[in-house]
């Protein structure tokens, strides 16, 4: 198992990406704390791991990631309980979409407080053990979004724009300190954010994907996972993209 007894956090994980994240680290080995603003979202995505993988090790934690303080607590009782951390998988996130002349400093607020100040916050709690150790691997998920921009996201893009910045930026002054810094760039990935969504709309996006479907939560979990073992030992900095070749 390529994250034996490695000690991980997954914030936004009571569902979709986050849950598929925790559950494939949690399959690979992992200790797997799970964040999420909800702690009856975190509780059941536990329940749920621990059911498809018996013996699986995995606590569940209400979090709420623009919350600078409670977020400096929570990473506190991760180190305190198991004295280290190895991976840190920034995946909380939110949309409020609206174009640009109507959209709210409400919703722009929003999707800043959780989308980027939420990963800058997690990752500044723990970065002073990740350096102490000499050790550990940070991955984002970002967005293609935040590559190329989307109609109606002037805040989700800039968040996740922001996301690939603080990335590399994090990638240059730790990577010396033995710590990495990568992000995932997922495409259209059926989740149930996108519940709300009209059929038509959802057959269009997937005719836009030259593999022509949806990604799944399990596939960008695999990135994931692969990001935070050994084996990428010598990747730092890139923003990868999880997305059946939509950009091309």
């Amino acid at each position: 198992m390529r994250l034996k007894d490695q000690v991980i956090v997954v914030t936004g994980a009571g569902r979709g990406i986050g849950e598929a994240i925790a559950a494939r680290c949690a399959a690979e080995g992992a200790r797997v704390v799970l964040w999420d603003v909800l702690q009856d979202a975190a509780e059941a995505a536990a329940a749920r791991i621990a059911t498809a993988s018996p013996g699986a090790r995995v606590v569940p934690c209400a979090v709420n990631v623009a919350d600078s303080a409670g977020v400096a607590e929570a990473a506190g009782l991760v180190l305190a309980r198991h004295g280290r951390i190895d991976g840190l998988v920034n995946n909380a996130g939110i949309i409020r979409d609206a174009q640009l002349h109507k959209m709210s400093l409400e919703q722009w607020d929003q999707v800043i407080a959780v989308n980027l100040s939420g990963v800058f916050h997690a990752t500044r709690a723990f970065a002073p053990q990740f350096v102490e150790q000499k050790s550990g691997a940070i991955v984002n998920i970002s967005s293609i979004v935040g590559l190329y921009g989307n109609f109606g996201q002037t805040n989700y893009a800039a968040a996740k724009a922001g996301v690939i910045g603080m990335t590399r930026t994090w990638a240059r002054e730790l990577g010396r300190k033995g710590v990495r810094a990568n992000a995932i760039c997922p495409g259209f990935v059926a989740t149930p954010i996108l519940d709300t969504m009209p059929e038509k709309l959802i057959a269009a996006m997937q005719d836009e994907v030259p593999l022509g479907r949806m990604g799944r939560p399990e596939e960008v979990a695999a990135a994931c996972a692969f990001l935070l073992s050994d084996e990428a030992s010598y990747i730092n900095g890139v923003a990868l993209e999880v997305a059946g070749g939509l950009t091309l």
